[in-house]
């Protein structure tokens, strides 16, 4: 067993992915995943995704980093306008045996459930929950997509450098959807990519700033209209 490890993680360690190249391993079990994942450590800039026996290993752009950086943002800018508490876990390991699934969100928010992972510096599916929000960016892989599935993430999203797909969890299967549970009053899907763009010719600063200028103005006509002032 341990020779074969070994063995594995040095074919692995001479696997070149180019920035914004993916590469498949079949038959990986559970224990050379751990192992890939002991080798790797801390900090590393792939993201490992596994699911049943297949390995999936990507190397992030630039333009990736951005995205990613940006659409974290805009989730925190709308939890802070709502006054919602989170715990934001970026790209945390998660994973279960017993599901035989293991991913690495681009970024991730407990949302409802963030009093429960608040101060932990490990998480354990087996008493934690998993994040209420998961951001992927660049990323189309259907193994990467059932490994969420199998988590039951409550809530996934996919960017893909100009659409934004939201899959919601219901009776443990993803449905797209129209709308986040987690952000119902806000057209996600049409205003994230539109911030994104933006921020290409703009500048992050000042689409950050218009972003939660945006945000202030959709809770101010919804009051209203609750209100009947509107």
């Amino acid at each position: 067993m341990q020779t074969e490890t070994k063995s594995t993680l040095f074919e692995l360690n001479q696997l070149i992915v180019p920035p914004g190249n993916k590469v498949q391993l079949q038959n990986v079990s559970w224990e050379m995943y751990e192992a890939i994942l002991d080798e790797l450590g801390e900090g590393y800039a792939l993201r490992v995704t596994y699911y049943k026996e297949t390995l999936e290993i990507r190397m992030p752009l630039p333009k990736h980093e951005r995205a990613k950086s940006l659409i974290g943002y805009f989730v925190n800018v709308l939890l802070e306008e709502l006054n919602i508490d989170c715990e934001v876990l970026g790209s945390t390991t998660f994973k279960s045996k017993d599901m035989q699934s293991g991913v690495e969100p681009d970024d991730c928010f407990y949302i409802q459930n963030q009093a429960a992972v608040r101060g932990k510096d490990r998480i354990d599916l087996t008493v934690d929950p998993p994040p209420d929000l998961a951001i992927e960016i660049d990323n189309s892989s259907q193994t990467g997509l059932n490994s969420y599935q199998a988590l039951k993430v409550p809530e996934l999203w996919r960017y893909d450098g100009r659409s934004l797909k939201i899959y919601l969890l219901q009776e443990g299967k993803y449905t797209e959807s129209d709308t986040s549970q987690n952000f119902p009053n806000f057209p996600i899907i049409d205003v994230i990519p539109e911030y994104v763009d933006r921020a290409n010719t703009q500048g992050r600063s000042p689409t950050i700033r218009a972003f939660r200028a945006w945000a202030k103005e959709q809770l101010q006509i919804k009051d209203s209209v609750e209100s009947g002032f509107y």
